[in-house]
């Protein structure tokens, strides 16, 4: 069995951020978001693995290499343009041969991994299975209709008016029969060959086509506020580690904080779950719950709590920083008192919030 994970997309809830960073990079607990599929597909005894690449590509092939640290085996195909999930399989075919395959959205997180759904599979072996959630806002993802019997009977991409409230999890297990219906759909009216058209395809030639419902913790973190959540989540399972921190005695940890080697904290107060990358500086800062803070970064005379801090990044004499995503070598700093008013240099598609 294989896996294709899909890493292209240009990540456009994510911006600014994905301006100049792959969405499937960003860090949950100090670990792109990518890392944790890859290692779920591991776990579940899949070592061939296609990760389809569009724009950023090349952060994709440094961050993740051949794959070896991860154990597993990596093959990058190229996708142009993002026209969809069942494009993807197209473009994957030599690759995916005639294997049955695990499809994992590179920017999905899943608590407990994939093991027992992929086992699951290869011991019943319908021509597809599909994982399923329920969800408050099914208008934003592809959405099954079950029969009484529990069977998928329909599917529909992001639908005006849902017929249920289970939404389409990113994780699909499909034998060669994919292929099939793959090549004989149409481009959706958002000119992508949609994977649900695939399924449906599957269902109306009388194919074995099978759900299982999740009742775990999933999030597709394709923007902030669920980025943080999930950041939230992860962090929930720290352990508590200083080994190669320099912590002086003024500082106070309290709970689960993991203080990474060669940080230094001095003068601070953290309050876990939190996390402090490698040559970070803590100074005269307060770090509260649910903050992973990279490697190389600087934090002084501020505070900041429940948010996601990016390699190289400081943070110096502010207040108070809350529920932010603070990307890779970005300064933060009081405006000056007077005159009183703001000074911005924003890139396009950024969102800002102030305080008057």
């Amino acid at each position: 069995m294989k896996a294709l994970v899909l890493s292209g997309g240009a990540g456009t809830r994510l911006r600014p951020i994905t301006h100049t960073s792959a969405k499937q990079l960003v860090p949950v607990a100090n670990k792109p978001v990518l890392f944790y599929g890859l290692e779920a597909i591991a776990e579940a005894g899949i070592t061939e693995v296609g990760i389809i690449v569009g724009d950023t590509a090349p952060e994709i092939r440094e961050a993740v290499g051949d794959g070896s640290a991860l154990g597993i085996e990596v093959t990058y195909i190229p996708q142009d343009e993002p026209l969809g999930l069942a494009h993807a399989v197209l473009i994957a075919r030599d690759f995916l041969g005639d294997d049955d395959f695990v499809m994992y959205l590179g920017d999905n997180f899943i608590v407990g991994g994939i093991t027992g759904l992929v086992d699951e599979f290869r011991a019943d072996k319908p021509d597809a299975q599909i994982l399923l959630t329920q969800v408050p806002n099914p208008t934003s993802f592809g959405v099954a209709e079950l029969d009484a019997d529990g069977r998928v009977a329909s599917l529909e991409e992001k639908p005006k008016e849902p017929k249920s409230d289970l939404a389409l999890v990113g994780v699909y297990l499909f034998t060669p029969a994919i292929h099939e219906a793959v090549r004989s759909i149409e481009p959706s009216w958002r000119g992508e060959l949609e994977i649900t058209h695939a399924i449906q395809w599957l269902i109306d030639q009388k194919r074995d086509v099978r759900s299982t419902t999740i009742r775990g913790y999933w999030k597709d973190t394709g923007n902030v506020t669920d980025m943080l959540e999930v950041n939230r989540t992860v962090l929930e399972a720290v352990e508590p580690f200083q080994e190669g921190a320099d912590v002086d005695a003024d500082s106070e940890i309290i709970g689960r904080v993991r203080i990474e080697p060669g940080a230094k904290v001095s003068g601070s107060r953290i309050v876990g779950p939190v996390i402090i990358g490698a040559r970070s500086v803590i100074s005269g800062a307060y770090v509260g719950p649910f903050t992973s803070v990279s490697e190389d970064c600087r934090i002084e005379d501020s505070e900041i709590e429940y948010s996601i801090v990016l390699r190289g990044a400081s943070i110096a004499g502010v207040r108070r920083v809350e529920a932010s995503l603070i990307g890779r070598d970005v300064e933060v700093t009081p405006a000056p008192r007077s005159p009183s008013a703001h000074r911005l240099v924003l890139g396009d598609h950024s969102k800002v919030q102030i305080s008057s």
